[in-house]
């Protein structure tokens, strides 16, 4: 005679680790989508609807250099050396960024600029 195994009941999946699966993935997705926060500057060309009065505010910003109404000046004086120009802070403020200068290197200046109270940037071609 054939002896079989008695019938065993097969056992369901445990669904734990499918559970941490789905956390972990969660977890990752929620991080990964605030890697970068993105912020804005805002610029108005020239010649546009900013009035502009006073002394010349002109800087013009080279690859290496930075120049204030034609004269060098470091990064770190820059906003020392526009406050003599300026009444207050709607006044405007002029960058002209020459050849071979990196967008990179206009938005620098400019968020100093910002970070240092000038409120009223605008940008010359």
């Amino acid at each position: 005679m054939l002896a079989l195994p008695p019938f065993r009941r097969s056992r369901r999946p445990s669904l734990t680790p499918m559970i941490d699966v789905v956390f972990l993935l969660l977890v990752f997705f929620m991080l990964a989508s605030q890697f970068g926060q993105d912020s804005a500057l805002t610029l108005s060309p020239a010649g546009g609807d900013a009035q502009y009065s006073g002394p010349p505010r002109l800087v013009e910003i080279g690859p290496e250099t930075l120049r204030l109404n034609g004269a060098l000046v470091s990064e770190a004086a820059l906003a020392g050396a526009l406050r003599p120009l300026t009444q207050g802070v709607e006044d405007v403020i002029v960058l002209r960024s020459a050849d071979g200068t990196s967008l990179q290197r206009l938005i620098d200046i400019a968020q100093s600029l910002r970070a240092a109270g000038f409120a009223s940037l605008a940008v010359a071609p």
